[in-house]
């Protein structure tokens, strides 16, 4: 069977953040240094020396960069100055663009006034909607106690002009469908792209149909737990991730599918249920933004010392939404319906194209990726066992 090599390939990946990092001769520290390695699995060389010989259809239905949790432990071990971590990080957003159907994910990670046209396009369309509704600027100021309920805390819902609260809510709540409609189709798509090219054009095994079943709790599990990445020595990076990850889900959730619940007139106590949520998300992924930006400006870690201008815009949008959240919701607190108004529509500016970007086509698109890795993995491996072969075991 002949194999096709794209002497293009290492030029390519340079702007998916692959440094000059060819120095790797396979000596097989950085598998004998991952936690996650275990007997004949001979992770990360593997689609680190296809990448050097330029294999990019080998690369394509290969699952090993999803099974990385990058915890930079195989680089600070590395003799040659190889930086294994990085280059598998690099390769993940390399297949984040192969997955996506559509191309753009290739644009925004190679072509960054591709992803910052899109933002602002987003985010002035999300401030001109809302202008619509907006009531004039003298009654958020000057009539104020029309806008605040008898708690003192400003009805969020009576921001637009000529609808009733109860109105502008359905409006609100249909625009999270149609957002959340889109993202699903799109990050579904691609993962079954994914899916394609990584086990249904494996033409050395047969799944069997039930494997799909039996091993689907594989994927609900990791995606819950990110059990893998709490195998890697340092377990504070796990934490944070873990943070992050329920919070963001959390947020998600509630903000789409629970919207009329979440988002009422009245300001309940900060003990119910509504609250507790929406602190513990504020909570999770403020603190993991804080680790995570410290670490990139300290450089002192070695999973933090290169970043692709893709790691900081996540950082910053995520950073911006989380903050002009916080800001919205003291000042609906104090009572400030003019100022509330005001930065509920910059925080839906932020909110909105950062979700239909980054969960699609960049970093979000990691947490779907990554549990559903470790599920295809899962099933290709039950049926070399089910079929006599070997194949090589994963930390799972």
């Amino acid at each position: 069977m002949a194999i096709r090599v794209d002497n293009t390939f290492k030029k390519d990946m340079e702007k998916y953040g692959a440094g000059d990092w060819n120095h790797c001769f396979h000596c097989g520290i950085c598998t004998a240094e991952c936690p996650l390695t275990e007997e004949r699995f001979i992770f990360p060389r593997r689609p680190i020396r296809q990448y050097q010989l330029g294999l990019k259809e080998k690369l394509e239905t290969n699952l090993d960069p999803w099974l990385c949790y990058y915890c930079g432990d195989c680089s600070a071990k590395c003799l040659q100055d190889a930086n294994p971590a990085e280059m598998m990080m690099a390769l993940r957003r390399w297949l984040t663009s192969v997955y996506d159907w559509t191309g753009l994910s290739r644009k925004f990670y190679t072509t960054k006034s591709w992803e910052l046209g899109f933002i602002l396009v987003f985010a002035l369309s999300i401030i001109g909607l809302f202008a619509i509704f907006l009531p004039p600027a003298a009654d958020l100021f000057t009539e104020s106690e029309k806008f605040v309920n008898e708690q003192g805390g400003v009805m969020i819902n009576s921001l637009a002009e000529g609808v009733s609260g109860e109105q502008f809510l359905r409006i609100i709540h249909i625009g999270d469908w149609i957002m959340a409609v889109i993202i699903g189709f799109l990050l579904i798509t691609n993962i079954f792209s994914m899916f394609v090219k990584t086990v249904l054009r494996d033409n050395s095994v047969r799944i069997p149909l039930h494997s799909y079943f039996t091993e689907f709790w594989q994927l609900v599990y990791n995606f819950i737990t990110q059990k893998n990445m709490s195998r890697c020595e340092k377990k504070g990076y796990w934490i944070f991730h873990l943070l992050l990850m329920t919070g963001y889900t959390i947020m998600f959730v509630v903000v789409v599918a629970l919207l009329p619940w979440f988002q009422t007139e009245e300001v309940y106590k900060w003990y119910y249920l509504q609250r507790i949520l929406g602190y513990y998300a504020t909570f999770g992924i403020l603190l993991f933004l804080v680790y995570a930006a410290i670490g990139r400006i300290r450089k002192t870690d070695i999973k933090f010392k290169f970043s692709h201008p893709s790691d900081w815009l996540y950082i910053v949008m995520l950073g911006l939404t989380t903050l002009s959240g916080i800001i919205l919701h003291s000042f609906r607190l104090l009572g400030m319906p003019g100022a509330t108004y005001i930065m509920f529509i910059l925080h839906m500016a932020i909110l909105v194209p950062m979700l239909v970007i980054e969960v699609p086509f960049s970093k979000w698109s990691h947490l779907a990726y990554r549990p559903f890795a470790v599920y295809f993995y899962r099933l290709k491996r039950a049926a070399y066992q089910k079929s006599a072969k070997t194949i090589p075991a994963f930390a799972g």
